[in-house]
């Protein structure tokens, strides 16, 4: 089975992973997406939501779609999430599939600064969405490295999980910026600052 990984703290989860997830499943083929919130990624601050919030933020957003589901390992791991020793757990457990690692633009370009890279690239590829303003050069990247980057072009969607929060926490609207079902989670437990709507 040809399986994505998406792989962030998801804080939240918005439209703009999701479409990411698609995009990548769509063009190359990919019979499952599955999310992975981290539980504290090497290159970010800690998550404003807890492991757990995060987690059924995750879970809110992809139960509609049969093609996409969840893994907690990393919340359930703690300490820093590294891609490599995921990946290396991935493949002990289901040998049988073949794993891409979708990442955004922003990520294409640091990939040599990833922990333990050159193995990371022999065991899989990593398929690079695009996003707004940040351009998919691969020829920055080492040869060895840039072989195994697959690009898909992506609607640009310009919304991050940062505006996300600061839009929040500031009593601005972030309806239609995530889905529905996380929308509506994040009013129930007050998360980021959103008030519950009141109802006439």
């Amino acid at each position: 089975m040809k399986v994505g990984i998406m792989g962030g703290t998801f804080d939240p989860i918005h439209i703009g992973h999701m479409l990411a997830a698609e995009t990548a499943r769509d063009a190359f083929g990919l019979e499952q997406v599955w999310f992975m919130p981290s539980h504290i990624p090497p290159h970010k601050h800690a998550a404003g939501a807890s492991g757990r919030e995060r987690l059924e933020l995750v879970r809110e957003a992809i139960k509609n779609d049969e093609s996409f589901r969840i893994l907690d390992w990393e919340i359930v791991r703690g300490g820093v999430s590294y891609t490599i020793e995921t990946v290396r757990l991935l493949q002990e457990r289901y040998p049988s599939d073949d794993f891409y690692f979708i990442i955004g633009a922003d990520m294409v370009r640091y990939l040599p600064k990833w922990r333990e890279i050159d193995e990371l690239a022999r065991r899989l590829f990593f398929i690079g969405v695009g996003r707004p303003g940040v351009p998919l050069d691969l020829e920055r990247l080492p040869v060895h490295i840039a072989e195994r980057v697959l690009l898909a072009d992506m609607p640009m969607v310009d919304i991050s999980s940062t505006m996300i929060r600061e839009r929040a926490s500031g009593g601005k609207s972030i309806r239609y910026m995530v889905p529905e079902a996380v929308y509506d989670y994040v009013q129930r437990g007050n998360l980021y600052g959103v008030q519950p709507r009141s109802v006439d």
